[in-house]
């Protein structure tokens, strides 16, 4: 079993983005303190919910503050970059990291970003496949060229050339098709539970045509990958892709007192968070409850007690057959806080479910 950090830079009221920032590469630090497999950083534009525009730029920046732990984005939002240009850096942190870096990508949504970045609706809305088969061209191979709607240009040569695979977050039946298609591992979302969960990987092995190469999506070609996009053995053998799940993660010395700190915090954050989002083409905004989310989130994912988190975890394992999960720790918007839970996830639950769910353990039901 597989855990990390999910850091969304959360931009909690009367907190500096710069100093978020700061905060989000100590935390990475000290996640690698603590145990954790791996670390995850979030991007967002032009918004309070997290403050991070550039999830590549900080995750190098974690890269070179740790040694062991792996850093990935959650994610990269690929409709509003060029595929090649992200591959790139994706190649420069890999190579200078010694394998430690896993790109995550999403299409991300239809926000004023298309606007401001110059990619356009159209992106968004048709172009998520192309952008995603020439990412993994750029990342795979040691040419590249394009003759497709968006992209078109004569072939160049990878410098440097990687044999990378992008880890692909799954909102829909849609993004999930994709992904499988490919062979690509999937990051799913906190806003989701258990069941809907254990839904799009059944959907995924359905839709899933081919065995993932050698190394695994995610990983690196050509030598075993332990990272998020790493690969499990199947029942029959073959290698599978190692998706991977957000979750909440908080613990404190009883469920109710740890229900009630989120309670309290996160509907802070989240209500201008969430208001951030502003579609360019002036669609309704889809809008959410925040106290019944955030009970939501409470009640579904590992917050409460380390008993309570160690139960919670083991049962998405069991429901989903998931083997990778990644925490959001920043659920109260303090980092004194943000260290605690850190180090108490690592010294109180992580040790735990490892002995329950050792990596060794097959789950047919994740690939």
């Amino acid at each position: 079993m597989r855990i990390g950090v999910f850091l969304v830079a959360a931009g909690f009221p009367g907190r500096r983005p710069g100093e978020v920032l700061r905060d989000t590469v100590e935390a990475v630090a000290a996640a690698e303190d603590a145990g954790f497999d791996d670390a995850w950083i979030a991007e967002h534009h032009f918004m309070s919910y997290g403050v991070c525009p550039s999830a590549v730029t900080l995750a190098g920046v974690a890269l070179g503050r740790t040694s062991r732990i792996r850093v990935g984005t959650a994610v990269s939002v690929l409709s509003t970059r060029h595929p090649v240009d992200l591959a790139e850096q994706a190649a420069v942190l890999d190579q200078v990291s010694g394998g430690r870096f896993t790109l995550g990508v999403g299409r991300g949504g239809p926000w004023v970003d298309l606007e401001v970045f110059g990619t356009g609706l159209a992106r968004f809305e048709r172009g998520f496949a192309e952008s995603l088969d020439l990412l993994c061209a750029a990342l795979g191979r040691e040419t590249v060229t394009a003759d497709g709607e968006f992209f078109r240009f004569r072939e160049v040569p990878m410098v440097p050339a990687v044999r990378l695979r992008p880890v692909v977050a799954c909102t829909s039946p849609e993004t999930v098709t994709l992904a499988a298609e490919r062979g690509l591992p999937m990051l799913l979302g906190m806003h989701i539970g258990d069941e809907e969960k254990a839904a799009m990987l059944r959907h995924y092995r359905q839709t899933a045509v081919r065995p993932p190469a050698a190394g695994g999506p995610g990983g690196r070609g050509g030598r075993e990958s332990r990272g998020a996009g790493g690969s499990v053995a199947g029942p029959a053998g073959p290698l599978l892709p190692r998706h991977v799940a957000a979750v909440v993660g908080h613990v404190g010395d009883s469920t109710a007192q740890v229900v009630e700190e989120l309670r309290e915090a996160m509907p802070q954050w989240l209500e201008p968070g969430l208001a951030g989002y502003v579609p360019v083409d002036g669609r309704a905004r889809p809008r959410r409850d925040i106290p019944a989310y955030v009970d939501f989130l409470c009640d579904a994912h590992p917050v409460g007690s380390a008993g309570h988190c160690v139960e919670r975890i083991t049962r998405t394992a069991e429901v989903t057959g998931l083997r990778h999960l990644m925490l959001m720790v920043e659920g109260a918007g303090d980092q004194a806080r943000t260290l605690e839970n850190i180090r108490r996830l690592g010294a109180e639950v992580l040790p735990r479910v490892r002995d329950r769910l050792p990596s060794s353990r097959r789950a047919p039901a994740s690939g």
